[in-house]
């Protein structure tokens, strides 16, 4: 039976926190650093916005690393583990990153991801990928196609 988050968190997912330096002229808040964990190559990063109560259905990468950051906004994270020989085969995993929870969540490939938008627009999240995108290393499912209630 699928369990979410129960049984701790899924393998090869790495949630860092992140360090925020403010300024009363502008804050900054670091991404990732070379020596982290997390870190493989450097192969692309872009942003992407999600609207409030949108939901961004499952994806699968199968070669890409994942290392998302949420700077502007709320965005609610759920990864699944459908990996074969993974031993946290049939786990889901939530995660909410914000200013209020800053982090960087680091998703391997072949783990599943939604994402949905939860604070007033916008909602920004960036990802630093260990490779440049590539629409044929992409698996794609609907929101329905897995097991887990929005």
């Amino acid at each position: 039976m699928d369990e979410i988050g129960k049984e701790g968190i899924i393998d090869g997912v790495i949630l860092t926190p992140l360090k925020q330096i403010f300024n009363e002229k502008g804050d900054v808040f670091h991404a990732m650093k070379e020596s982290e964990a997390g870190y493989k190559r450097f192969g692309e990063a872009y942003f992407s916005t999600i609207h409030p109560g949108e939901i961004k259905p499952w994806k699968m990468h199968t070669r890409m690393t994942l290392n998302l950051v949420v700077p502007v906004g709320e965005i609610k994270f759920v990864l699944y583990d459908d990996r074969e020989q993974s031993p946290t085969r049939g786990l889901y995993n939530e995660f909410v990153l914000s200013r209020d929870h800053y982090a960087r969540l680091t998703v391997p490939p072949r783990v599943w991801f939604a994402f949905q938008g939860l604070a007033g627009a916008p909602n920004l999240l960036l990802n630093i990928a260990d490779m440049e995108h590539d629409p044929e290393e992409i698996v794609r499912l609907e929101l329905n196609d897995l097991n887990y209630r929005w």
